[in-house]
């Protein structure tokens, strides 16, 4: 790593309430908060070598588990974040195709293992009651002083019902079935619900964070007015639930949802929103037209803070920070996440450059 380079942090000072006061409020703090969405262990375990830890490989017994998540919550607190974003999903079954790079698969975007009402009768659905929570109960009981927790269902009521369906019998069903369309997406959101309810008994919880990506370059992945009647519904739910428990709730979505952003300030109740793309619409454009209502997480482009160098990036976050710290309800980070393709360097860079 880099001698310019100031992080990790020896003596980190995280403060969770400063951090939502700075998203959720016209706060300006003397530096902006940081935030990020998800980290590739390829990235964390380096940088946690570096700090002189052991990496453990998680497996099956409780104590090596343990020994994971121990050195998890020191990431993000050597990072200088002021929480631990964490999520896990209901055992879902549903098929991939293997391939890629990196051990990667994909989803199965033709048919899903619910195409017909005999599939959504078989299916063997998931029960929330039976979801194994030990990660997150290890985690939000072994915060340091300062740090909360942020967590969420690991995949929404969209991404779900694409994944259950199949993206490609999901649309023509738009079209062919719609009351089956409507009965998996109920089913989803209440199963999600029930998964909620556990949730908020978590210790340290400070943020709902739900990721559900909903659009592409140009639009919305299945029309807003579909979006408005099977999906934005749930969102609304886990929102109130999460302000009825004092929570803010935050939505990481992918993609062009321009049309139905509207619907998630004034209805969902959204309190901030996650994932930019330059391409799409940066997130110093997105400060100024929502900046007042809800928080920008993130803003750092994918591309920049994949191919760029070091000089590059930190000029790309210094224009950022400058952009939308002032008037507060932003933190600096990604502009989606940090995946195995970023480098350790180039995260460090831009985190480097957001402490200053």
């Amino acid at each position: 790593m880099s001698e310019k380079l100031r992080v990790p942090l020896a003596r980190p000072a995280p403060d969770w309430e400063r951090f939502l006061k700075a998203v959720t409020t016209d706060y300006e703090p003397p530096r902006p908060a940081v935030v990020e969405y998800l980290v590739d262990v390829t990235v964390m375990r380096p940088i946690l070598e570096g700090m002189g830890r052991r990496w453990v490989e998680p497996a099956a017994d409780r104590e090596t588990q343990a020994a994971y998540w121990d050195n998890y919550i020191a990431f993000w607190h050597h990072m200088g974040y002021d929480y631990v974003r964490l999520e896990i999903s209901m055992p879902f079954q549903r098929p991939e195709r293997e391939g890629g790079i990196r051990g990667r698969s994909f989803q199965e975007t033709g048919r899903g293992p619910i195409a017909s009402w005999d599939d959504f009768a078989d299916y063997p659905w998931p029960e929330p009651e039976k979801a194994d929570l030990f990660c997150l109960e290890y985690v939000g009981s072994h915060m340091p002083d300062g740090m909360g927790l942020i967590t969420c269902h690991a995949g929404g009521p969209l991404e779900h019902l694409s994944m259950l369906m199949g993206y490609e019998t999901l649309c023509l069903s738009l079209y062919d079935d719609r009351k089956l369309v409507a009965a998996v997406a109920e089913r989803i959101g209440k199963l999600m619900l029930g998964y909620y309810r556990r949730l908020l008994e978590l210790p340290s919880l400070i943020v709902l964070w739900q990721g559900d990506d909903m659009g592409f370059r140009t639009g919305t992945l299945i029309a807003p007015d579909d979006l408005r009647q099977y999906i934005l519904p749930w969102h609304k739910e886990f929102a109130r639930l999460a302000h009825e428990a004092h929570l803010p709730y935050f939505l990481h979505s992918c993609g062009n949802v321009s049309d139905v952003m509207e619907d998630l300030i004034e209805d969902v109740g959204i309190d901030a929103k996650h994932s930019f793309e330059d391409a799409i619409l940066p997130a110093a454009e997105f400060k100024r037209r929502y900046g007042r209502r809800i928080g920008t997480l993130g803003g750092v482009d994918m591309d920049v803070l994949a191919r760029q160098d070091a000089p590059t990036i930190r000029r790309y976050v210094r224009k950022l920070i400058d952009d939308c710290a002032p008037g507060g309800r932003f933190a600096v980070g990604s502009g989606n996440s940090i995946p195995d393709y970023i480098s350790p360097e180039n995260y460090l860079t831009m985190i480097d450059e957001a402490l200053r």
